[in-house]
């Protein structure tokens, strides 16, 4: 990490945890940023520019999504999204309206602070050259020759799976909503068409996971959509 302090804007009415993310991240090159609702959130953002946002969805005085909504007209900066285990229909509509990660409450520092490196890490390498070439676990996938290996075997994909599979590699780290995975492989015809996703996502897993029953790499975040383990 460089010189230069990670500064955060955290947006959520209960003052409890806005301490905790406060307590647990404020110092050692992080600043730490607090409003209590949404309105305040937003001037906080403009006026603060931080390298990355936390906001709850449950708001008092307007819905964490139209926060987004309003972020995304104009800064693309990474948004970690703090939701409830019951609200699985508000994470993705809060992935689809532009955040980049949740949290689901209750929540521990160590996964936190992991979310927050991916996203970072995600914006610092924005800017770089697309890498020729991606693995996880055994797995290597050169996006130049299109080619595929599972340790020193080459692994045949349809034209569907390695689309899926590359959707995934650039989101690597980042969950990636069932309809914003429909749109990208399959366009917007079959954008409600999450049965076509279960197939094409087993066949993925038959050919590239050790245990497809017990993916490593290739995670189900469920009712959301899915994520690609990075490294």
């Amino acid at each position: 990490m460089s010189d230069n302090p990670v500064k955060l804007v955290v947006i959520e009415d209960e003052k409890p945890i806005r301490r905790f993310l406060a307590s647990a991240l404020d110092g050692d090159n992080w600043v730490v940023h607090q409003a209590e609702n949404g309105k305040q959130g937003l001037i906080e953002v403009a006026t603060r520019k931080p390298d990355l946002v936390i906001l709850d969805l449950g708001l008092p005085d307007m819905n964490g999504i139209e926060v987004i909504r309003q972020l995304r007209e104009w800064t693309d900066l990474p948004i970690l999204v703090l939701s409830a285990r019951t609200q699985e229909a508000e994470k993705v509509q809060a992935l689809d309206a532009g955040a980049d990660d949740y949290l689901t409450k209750p929540f521990g520092v160590a996964e936190c602070m992991a979310r927050i490196r991916v996203l970072l890490r995600r914006r610092g390498n924005g800017s770089a050259a697309p890498a020729q070439t991606f693995a996880f676990g055994d797995i290597r996938v050169d996006l130049v020759a299109r080619s595929v290996h599972k340790g020193e075997a080459t692994v045949h994909l349809t034209p569907i799976e390695y689309r899926l599979l590359t959707t995934l590699i650039r989101n690597a780290g980042k969950v990636i909503t069932h309809r914003e995975l429909l749109l990208a492989v399959w366009g917007p015809s079959f954008s409600e068409h999450n049965q076509y996703l279960r197939v094409y996502m087993g066949h993925l897993r038959q050919k590239l996971e050790d245990n497809p029953a017990m993916p490593q790499h290739i995670l189900t975040e469920t009712g959301v959509g899915y994520r690609l383990l990075e490294g």
